[in-house]
Formats: structure tokens, sequence, C-alpha cells
């Protein structure tokens, strides 16, 4: 901006001609306390510090405000009147004020959060726990759902924070790595995949039919971008949950997140398959609205998943 357009900018901008509401305060307090010093040590502020501020206002106003003498201070007439105007102002920034962190108590009061099934069955209740001891007033509700669901929710404005598990970030979500997890194959161990000696290869997995989680999930996502596609699928079921169980039962094999499983894997009622040649390894990620950047409670549940 040029000098000429910022002098301008300066003539016909009021904040610029205004003085600030911290002089304003001052020339109240010199007003209720007849005393220049009296006024600074109630602002927490040095007396010449205070001199200053009320030369500088004098100086923007382009009248005097204050008399000084041994006994004390006192308005000028014009002081008064700009005193009585000031203390319109201050007690309008007082209610701005007060609305403003009406508005905070009623964000920080809720926290809507949806994650993809994973992230929602195996991570979140112990972040959410520990935002419990932090914010014990805030209300959490948790919409779990596939990745897509999650996307919709936080575009919609249904939700706060969102966490998701597929290969890429949806579009209109900005995005930070909160975790990384890996996809192994699974079968009961009475599935012929458990007594086999060599590692599973990714063309024979891509062809046999999985129990798999629906469409639009993470995990569905990375798992059909490493193989390049998969056989129809054996059963499709909704959650992370309903896959494992499924893979327990015997019905067949699964491929799942190794959160979801560790303590079926060390009872022994699901064995992991080597798998070669291919990764099966994911980001696990935090999502908000583009430009949006999480705050209140959002913001350190998110501090707590990076902890």
């Amino acid at each position: 901006m040029s000098e000429e357009a910022e002098q301008r900018f300066r003539a016909g901008s009021v904040a610029h001609r205004v003085p600030d509401l911290g002089a304003m305060e001052l020339l109240l307090a010199v007003a209720r306390l007849g005393s220049l010093g009296g006024a600074a040590r109630e602002l927490g502020i040095t007396q010449p510090a205070a001199s200053s501020r009320i030369r500088s206002m004098e100086r923007q106003l382009g009248v005097a405000l204050v008399d000084r003498s041994p006994r004390g201070s006192r308005l000028t007439d014009a002081g008064a009147l700009v005193t009585d105007w000031a203390r319109r102002v201050v007690e309008a920034a007082e209610a701005f004020d007060a609305g403003a962190q009406a508005l905070r108590v009623r964000r920080d009061s809720r926290l809507r959060v949806a994650a993809s099934m994973t992230i929602a069955e195996y991570l979140l209740p112990g972040w959410l726990l520990a935002l419990r001891a932090q914010r014990p007033d805030t209300a959490v509700s948790l919409h779990a759902g596939n990745s897509a669901a999650v996307a919709e929710r936080l575009l919609s404005g249904e939700a706060d924070l969102g966490f998701v598990e597929g290969l890429t970030v949806p579009a209109g979500l900005d995005s930070v790595v909160i975790a990384h997890d890996s996809l192994i194959v699974v079968t009961a161990p009475g599935h012929a995949w458990a007594r086999r000696r060599r590692p599973l290869d990714a063309t024979e997995l891509a062809a046999t039919p999985l129990i798999l989680r629906e469409k639009g999930s993470g995990t569905r996502q990375v798992l059909d971008a490493a193989l390049g596609g998969l056989a129809r699928p054996l059963i499709e079921l909704s959650s992370t949950t309903a896959v494992k169980a499924a893979a327990v039962s015997g019905a067949g094999p699964a491929v799942l997140s190794e959160l979801a499983v560790g303590e079926e894997l060390s009872m022994r009622r699901l064995v992991a398959i080597p798998l070669a040649g291919v990764s099966l390894a994911r980001d696990l990620r935090a999502v908000w609205p583009t430009g949006h950047r999480p705050v209140g409670p959002a913001r350190e549940l998110l501090s707590l998943t990076r902890g």
C-alpha cells in the first residue's frame, strides 16, 4: 500500500480516529479516582506510561482532556464530555466480551466426533477418557461409520473433528497423521491357510472371496488399492467387530487392522497369515473442514491423539 493510500485508509478508518479501549479505560479511572497515579496503579501500569497514554489521546482527539496539578488530576470540560462517550464505548465492549465468552462456553460444552470404525473402537475410547479428565463438563458424542460417512458429517457441519483410515484425504478436508497401522490377513485356526508353510501372495489373496467391510471403508480402500482389485466378497459387513466375529467363527479369511486382533491372536482364536510381495500399511488421520482448524475441545482431543 502506498503512503498516500495508507493515509486515505487511516483518514477513513474509525479505528485510527478513535482512542483504543485501554486509553478509554484509563480516562474513566482518572475521572473516578481524581488521580492519574491512582488510575495507573489500578490498571497495573506506571504513572509515566499513564501520562504518555493520556497525552497521546489528547493529540489524537485534538483537545485537552486532563488538567494536572500537585493536588491531583481534573477533567477539563472536553474531558468530561469525552469521558461520557468513552463510558458508553467501554460498556459496549464489555457486552461484546460477555457475548463472545458465552459463545465460547457454548462451543466448549459439547464435542461431536466422527470416526471410522477401527479408530472408533480401538483408539478413541482411551483418548476420550483422557479428554474427560481435562474437560469433565464437555458432553461428547461419537458417530462411528466408514471414512466416507465421516467426511460427509464434517462437511455438513454435523461433526467438529473426524478420524479416517483410508489412503487419501476426502475432498474438502484438511488432515494430520496421528498414528500408523497395518492390515493383516487372519483366519480361524481350522482354516487351510493356518497350516500353510509359505507366505500368501497378493495374487492369491486378491482372487479369494474374503469377509470384507463395506465399500467406503478405509480398510476396504487400502486393501483394494494394494491388490489392484478384489474378488467378490464372501460376506460384506459394516463394522470391524462384525468382520472379526465372522472370521473367528470360521466363516472365512479376513483382512483386519492389527489394532483390532491383538487379543484374538494371543488367545489363538485367530491366526495371522504371512503375506508376501505387498504392503498393507496405512496412516490414520484426524480430519476437519479445509481452513477451519479445530478449536476448543476438538483441538484438545487432537493434541491428545498425538501425545
